[in-house]
């Protein structure tokens, strides 16, 4: 039996304005991305799972509520603690004493982890028989100076290159961020220097002398939703949306008979829904939420618990955490924390006036960076207020607990 390491203890700064929480919190359909993780991992047959999480034990605290009893009959979760944000190697370090044999290892956030388990040829690329006790799981791209790209030889991986510059890839194939690593992996990893990318430097040794496996991705799928930035939630939500989302309305809400719901939506208890609404899915709407008279709610929309949207707004592919209260105004293409509150007649622009590549600038970076996004709204921590008639141009971070007043018109990131 291979047990399964998540990794869940990082500070998410890339994620920022959403990390006010593990980026693996961030709920999608009611629950945290990292249950789909871990339900991913038990229909691939893996039942023993460790996760390393924070100090603060949130990741625990979150996802116990949504697992049946104790993970269920055929599935062990235990939780290990990484004190200080060291690293990946340093992560893996904590499970030293709970692993028994081979293992794989993945972030939290990985929700197609159990698919690549599944249809990659990383199980049995990393059987005794065929020799390889490492196997890394890559896939084709074509911006490899965003990733670890692998020097590759015969199927065999010599090298990993961290984001390389352009024209000196060593091939166009990335490291996904599915290892299936040894036991003597701890034994390795203790001979290293002890820095940020020590786990790359223990693999790199590794690969000095022993083989080395790549697991290719592409011919099943050509696309993996990865979460390092905040937008890239929105490839997530369209790959759970796509795969579980069900229509359903509870016997419970109250649905106007002039409100009109067309294609897959779920409606969850005790929802209002007052007359003229028009509801388009694939959208998800949780238990609790109000939609106002005359709104429209369209492709990709998640509403998690006591969501309000009120009279006259639209809002298009966005992802809302709890307790969000939006008047009339349009919201496209935005993600919001959790107990935000937006005044009346709030714009988010979404599409640049040159119908560009939107471009982004995170925390602590100096220049802006590319998104891969035509169509790019605002992103807000939890908890920020604003006024009414403010307006947010397109690609704009603001933090949590902001104020913003009345009539403001946001160019640059606020918050810290």
């Amino acid at each position: 039996m291979i047990q399964v390491v998540i990794l869940a203890a990082g500070e998410s700064s890339r994620f920022w304005p959403l990390n006010y929480q593990h980026k693996s919190l961030i709920k999608i359909m009611g629950k945290p991305i990292i249950w789909y993780t871990t339900e991913g991992l038990k229909k691939a047959g893996m039942k023993d799972i460790i996760i390393v999480q924070g100090p603060k034990r949130d990741v625990e605290e979150e996802l116990t509520p949504h697992l049946k009893s104790g993970g269920g009959p055929n599935l062990k979760i235990r939780y290990v603690i990484q004190k200080t944000p060291e690293g990946m190697g340093n992560a893996i370090w904590q499970t030293r004493n709970l692993i028994k044999d081979r293992f794989f290892v993945m972030n939290a956030e990985r929700v197609d982890g159990g698919e690549i388990i599944e249809k990659s040829k990383i199980k049995s690329l990393g059987t005794r028989q065929a020799g390889a006790k490492v196997v890394l799981v890559g896939q084709h791209t074509n911006n490899p100076q965003f990733f670890g790209i692998m020097r590759i030889k015969d199927n065999r991986v010599l090298e990993i290159v961290e984001k390389p510059k352009k024209g000196k890839e060593p091939s166009n194939v990335r490291v996904v961020g599915v290892y299936l690593l040894p036991l003597d992996f701890f034994e390795n990893y203790q001979k290293v220097k002890k820095e940020k990318y020590d786990f790359e430097e223990t693999l790199s040794n590794y690969m000095k002398k022993n083989e080395v496996k790549l697991a290719f991705l592409w011919k099943f799928r050509k696309e993996i939703p990865p979460l390092k930035y905040p937008w890239h939630l929105f490839l997530v939500e369209k790959y759970l949306f796509d795969k579980f989302l069900r229509k359903k309305i509870s016997k419970s809400a109250k649905i106007a008979k002039s409100a009109i719901i067309q294609g897959k939506v779920s409606i969850g208890d005790n929802v209002k829904i007052f007359e003229n609404a028009v509801i388009k899915g694939p959208c998800y709407i949780a238990d609790g939420c109000v939609i106002g008279n005359n709104s429209l709610i369209r492709e990709y929309v998640n509403l998690e618990n006591d969501v309000l949207i009120g009279a006259n707004a639209e809002v298009k592919n966005c992802v809302f955490q709890e307790d969000i209260h939006i008047h009339s105004g349009y919201f496209g293409d935005s993600i919001f924390g959790k107990g935000c509150r937006l005044g009346a007649g709030n714009i988010t622009a979404n599409v640049r006036i040159d119908r560009g590549e939107v471009k982004s600038k995170i925390k602590n970076q100096k220049s802006k960076i590319n998104t891969g996004l035509n169509s790019l709204g605002v992103i807000m921590g939890e908890n920020t207020k604003t006024g009414i008639h403010c307006s947010f141009m397109p690609g704009v971070l603001i933090g949590s607990n902001c104020l913003i007043y009345p009539n403001s018109v946001i160019f640059k990131n606020i918050g810290t």
